[in-house]
């Protein structure tokens, strides 16, 4: 019997390896990359290209989103300002998942999904409640999660060391990036 289908909005390599290995066995999962917060533009190629090979290391389709970071500084300049994991990441959130229900529905997949719930500087349950109204929009259910809990995180981590993944030390938009580096 063949599994259902799920297209996983993948944000980097180290949090989509982790994510598509648990959803493996009970889905048939496709990776989506698109990310439109993320700066600058190496930045953006670097996790792109760590994304696609996590995909060939596990063989898993990768389906590449447009950049679109211009249309992601208009939709949260008034909001730069906000701290981290404030009203600002849910516009992202927003932003990324209705991209991904949106394909995820157009292309025919049973499910979709975000692999930003295992960060701990991604709140799961704003994540959860995006994607819920976005399935209900699209009409594609969302898999709701929180795969930070039982140590996924830190599995993760220990995951991405043991294949010498690039682990990123901001969410990678601008305004994360500033923070961090003062």
């Amino acid at each position: 019997m063949a599994k259902p289908t799920v297209l996983v909005h993948i944000c980097c390599a180290p949090d989509g390896l982790f994510v598509m290995d648990l959803l493996k066995d009970d889905y048939d999962a496709a990776g989506f990359f698109y990310n439109p917060n993320i700066f600058p533009a190496e930045e953006y190629d670097k996790r792109l290209q760590e994304a696609e090979n996590i995909g060939r290391l596990r063989g898993f389709p990768m389906v590449r989103g447009p950049r679109d970071h211009e249309l992601w500084l208009k939709m949260t300049n008034k909001l730069k300002d906000e701290p981290e994991m404030g009203r600002r990441c849910n516009v992202c959130y927003a932003m990324r998942l209705n991209r991904t229900a949106r394909i995820a529905a157009g292309r025919g997949f049973d499910f979709f999904a975000t692999v930003m719930s295992l960060s701990p500087w991604k709140k799961a349950a704003s994540l959860n409640r995006i994607g819920r109204m976005l399935g209900r929009r699209y009409g594609i259910p969302f898999i709701e999660a929180d795969f930070k809990k039982k140590d996924g995180f830190p599995r993760s981590v220990e995951m991405s060391k043991s294949y010498n993944l690039y682990r990123q030390d901001y969410c990678g938009c601008p305004y994360s990036r500033r923070a961090r580096n003062p």
